[in-house]
Formats: structure tokens, sequence, C-alpha cells
């Protein structure tokens, strides 16, 4: 079926991108043990942020106060699902993905490539306007680290969160064996931070956000900001809404988490209505791995 598909269907060049990219997630089943998860939650956790046409997104975080604004979760509780899975089995496929260890599979592998452009994108527009030594920046959902220790290397006051006990962790060791002491990493849900921060960010988040809370999401973002907001996310279009569910017909063994993509004129929105204006947007696109990165000023 997927064979004759392929031949009478898919003729122009789109097309046969996306058919080409179902025969790679075909020839990878065998490596993912959890396709949906793994892949599904690599084109929508990695995919968080994908689009057709070029884009460029960024973040941002820094100090204390503000009461905590609050975002609830769908009646499913995506985020109970989503800090177990990243404490337990997430945890140990995350941590090789964000690392430079050899024990991953070319999924794996092309996530982190993307995953990597994203952060080099961020920290390519915070070094050239070379005023980041000393601002207080919030990470929201830092992982294992991987954009909080370069800004804090950069000079950067950082404080940097994570639903994942296991990834706040990890990062904190991290930035302990490189010496750095002007970054602190503490277990907390993105809406129970507060403070206020000359940037926020968060990176690759939005994946875990259901669409109706995706706006309170970025509002809460933007109520910790003082200067800028920099955010990526997995634009919300037919094409990756396909691949998407292309994804979701190979269920894996193990359950992980729902991944949501999200349409870019509502995070703008969200932006607009509390008081910020895009000022550089970036767009990295691989084959497993898709995110929309917006930076947002206050205006």
């Amino acid at each position: 079926f997927i064979a004759i598909w392929y031949r009478e269907v898919l003729s122009n060049s789109l097309a046969h991108h996306l058919g080409r990219l179902i025969a790679q997630y075909l020839d990878l089943f065998y490596e993912m043990k959890t396709f949906t998860g793994a892949a599904v939650a690599v084109v929508a956790v990695a995919a968080a942020s994908i689009t057709l046409a070029p884009a460029t997104i960024a973040f941002a975080p820094t100090s204390h106060v503000a009461a905590p604004r609050t975002v609830a979760f769908s009646t499913v509780d995506d985020k109970t699902e989503v800090r177990e899975y990243f404490n337990n089995e997430g945890f140990n496929r995350w941590n090789k993905i964000y690392s430079e260890s050899d024990e991953v599979n070319n999924v794996q592998l092309d996530i982190r490539n993307g995953h990597d452009q994203t952060i080099q994108k961020i920290l390519n527009w915070i070094e050239a306007d070379g005023n980041i030594k000393g601002k207080t920046v919030c990470d929201c959902g830092c992982g294992v680290g991987s954009l909080a220790i370069p800004l804090a290397k950069m000079g950067a006051k950082v404080s940097a969160s994570d639903i994942s006990d296991s990834m706040a962790t990890e990062a904190a060791a991290r930035a302990k064996a490189m010496g750095i002491k002007n970054a602190k990493f503490y277990t907390s849900d993105l809406e129970s931070v507060t403070g206020k921060y000359n940037t926020v960010t968060c990176v690759d988040v939005a994946i875990h956000y259901p669409t109706d809370k995706m706006a309170e999401m970025v509002g809460h973002l933007c109520s910790l900001a003082e200067d800028r907001v920099l955010i990526s996310f997995a634009p919300k279009t037919w094409y990756y809404e396909l691949l998407k569910k292309i994804g979701e017909l190979f269920p894996g063994p193990s359950k992980t988490t729902r991944a949501y993509l999200h349409d870019e004129s509502v995070v703008r929105e969200a932006l607009k209505k509390a008081g910020f204006e895009v000022s550089r947007e970036e767009m990295t696109g691989t084959s497993f791995y898709f995110s929309r990165l917006l930076e947002a000023k206050r205006v």
C-alpha cells in the first residue's frame, strides 16, 4: 500500500521529501524501542518547533518576586506524565541524546544535531548582543543544562529549573564538573517558577503543553521577564501534523508523553498580549527535529 501510494501520489518535490521521511521512519522502526515516544516525541518533542518556511526563535530568564500564575494541565494530567517519564526511562534516553554519548541511534543523533542547532542560534544572538554578562537569566525546562551552562560560561547569572529532578540534578552535576558557580539548578514545574529576570528562556518544552494551555504558558514566561523571552516550539502545519500521525501508527512497547504542536499565531498573540514584540526568529528542521524559535522583547 505504501509503495503504491508513494508511486501514484508522491510526485512533486515536497511530497517526495515526505515519502523519503516515511521510508526513514519505517527503516528506523526497529531501532526505536519506543517509536511513538522517541520518534514522535522526537518528531514532536524534538519536533518541538517546525514549519515549512524558514524562521527564527529566542528565549529569556532572571531573579525573584512575582506571584506564580497557575497554568492548569489537562484532566489526563500531562504534568504528572512528563515528570514521571523524565525521571525514569525518559531521563536515560534524553541524557544520552543531550551528551556526546555514542549510544544513540540515527534518529536520536539527528535530534541531538537539531537541538544543538537551536541552542547555538540562541547563543549566537546573545553573543552578538554582547551584553549578557552579569544579567539574570531564567531557563525554564533546562533539561541537562544544554543552554543554561553555556549562558553561565558567558557570564550570566543563571537560575535554571526542570520538572524532572533527575534532569535538574544532572545539569547541576555537569555545571559543577566545569567549575561553574554562577548557575543554580532546581526542580520545579514551569508554572511554579517565580521571580524577575532580564531574560527568560524555554527551549523545546512547549511540546508537552496541551494546545489550549499554550497561551497561558507563554503569558507566565513573559511575567518573569523584564527584557526578553526566548521560546521554541513545534509549529503546527499540515506537514508536521502528518508526520506526527504517521509516527503514531507505530506505537512502541513503552508509553511516553503526548506531543503537542502549536499554531505560531497563538504564540505570537500571547507574546503581544503580554507586552512583547518578536524581534528575531529562526527555524530549525532536520529529518526528525523541527523547532520554531522566537525572541520577543518587552515594548
